[in-house]
């Protein structure tokens, strides 16, 4: 009998939403029944895809709210969809405002009779930094405990909700995984000559350009490194802190040397191109950009906090520093990078890294919640 389950993330560039997206895809590929329940279609979800169903949650705007409430039409639009197509599962990304609303449609499901099962995946800042907000964290904490399963991608971000949050409920370790097939190793040198002369290296940024991630310090970082080593940067993403970043480009007189991309849809083109890859972050509750890189056989260079060091491997698949410490990321970066030897050794070290996280490893895992769940009675408040 196939497995019906739905999915509810936000569309985003963000790594939940890739991470949850990605999910459904390979389950559908294994003959679930996927529905995606979001504002809009997730960037990374084709528009035709078996078993792969998208739902939109419309809010329609009404003058006596000045918020639109998006939680009740998200509510609303998972009880339609489960009585709809009888699903079995609602696995939520994201504990605000997904895992909440997942729950006051399951007591108004069963009212009619219907049960369905809520697991919660936590990611990240919906722990370390918005669900700890004050005026949240009741509601966070109930939705957490009120799950019939809790995953969370990083054991620091495990540890980090029970640190922050009244939980009682066992939270099981599922990290995000990565499709090594996706970035088969082609010859991407023409997306390098687009930035690099023949003798420099290529490195690479990609975020959401917040004030967590750190910009400047990756510029301070690559300022050192094109000092000594000849290299172009490209940064990738767009946000709030871009403007600033390309200020401070054009002060330390390196903007020939540097490239903003803004939103690339496809990545890997310009990682498989890459010799190295910069995360300086405040924090990191896992670090799928640094994932991403180090399966397109690129090093990566990062802070010490968080999930990260679950996923760089220290001298192995890169290095990994104090926060802060542009020094460190400097010396490291070039350590790396003035050998080809000791280049193309940390290329090959930081694929095989990558491959403890391959997606069938992961998935399964998935696959063995789901059917514990399926297979026992609801969890109930």
């Amino acid at each position: 009998m196939t497995k019906k389950i739905g999915i509810v993330c936000f569309p985003t560039f963000g790594g939940s939403g890739v991470v949850a997206t990605e999910l459904g895809i390979e389950l559908a590929k294994k003959g679930y029944e996927i529905h995606f329940i979001s504002y809009k279609q997730p960037f990374r979800l084709a528009d035709l895809q078996q078993n792969v169903y998208y739902h939109e949650v419309e809010v329609y705007a009404y003058p006596l709210f000045e918020y639109s409430p998006y939680e009740i039409a998200l509510t609303s639009k998972m009880v339609e969809i489960v009585q709809q197509y009888q699903l079995e599962i609602l696995h939520v990304h994201y504990a605000i405002p997904h895992a909440s609303s997942a729950y006051l449609a399951k007591q108004i499901l069963a009212t009619k009779g219907i049960p369905i099962k809520i697991i919660t995946t936590l990611h990240g800042t919906d722990i370390t930094l918005v669900g700890r907000d004050a005026s949240l964290q009741p509601v966070v904490t109930f939705a957490i405990n009120a799950s019939d399963a809790v995953t969370s991608v990083s054991e620091s971000l495990r540890k980090d909700t029970y640190a922050y949050f009244e939980v009682e409920k066992s939270i099981q370790v599922i990290p995000n995984f990565i499709d090594p097939h996706k970035y088969e190793i082609i010859d991407y040198c023409h997306i390098k000559k687009l930035f690099c002369t023949p003798d420099e290296k290529l490195i690479v940024h990609i975020s959401n350009f917040r004030p967590v991630k750190r910009t400047n310090d990756v510029i301070h970082t690559f300022y050192g490194i094109q000092k000594q080593i000849p290299s172009h940067l490209v940064l990738l993403g767009d946000g709030p802190d871009k403007l600033e970043a390309e200020h401070l480009v054009q002060q330390l007189g390196i903007a020939s040397k540097v490239t903003f991309l803004g939103k690339v849809r496809e990545v890997g083109q310009v990682l498989l191109a890459a010799d190295l890859f910069l995360l300086p972050s405040q924090t990191e509750s896992f670090g799928l950009s640094a994932l991403e890189a180090m399966v397109c056989r690129t090093p990566v260079i990062s802070s010490n906090t968080g999930g990260l060091s679950e996923v760089n491997k220290q001298g192995f698949s890169g290095y990994l520093t104090e926060v802060g410490d542009v020094k460190a990321m400097i010396a490291y970066s070039i350590e790396i990078l003035k050998e080809e030897a000791t280049l193309d050794k940390f290329k090959k070290q930081a694929y095989e890294q990558a491959l403890l996280f391959e997606k069938e490893k992961i998935i399964i895992a998935y696959e063995h919640l789901y059917e514990s769940l399926i297979n026992y009675p609801a969890y109930s408040i």
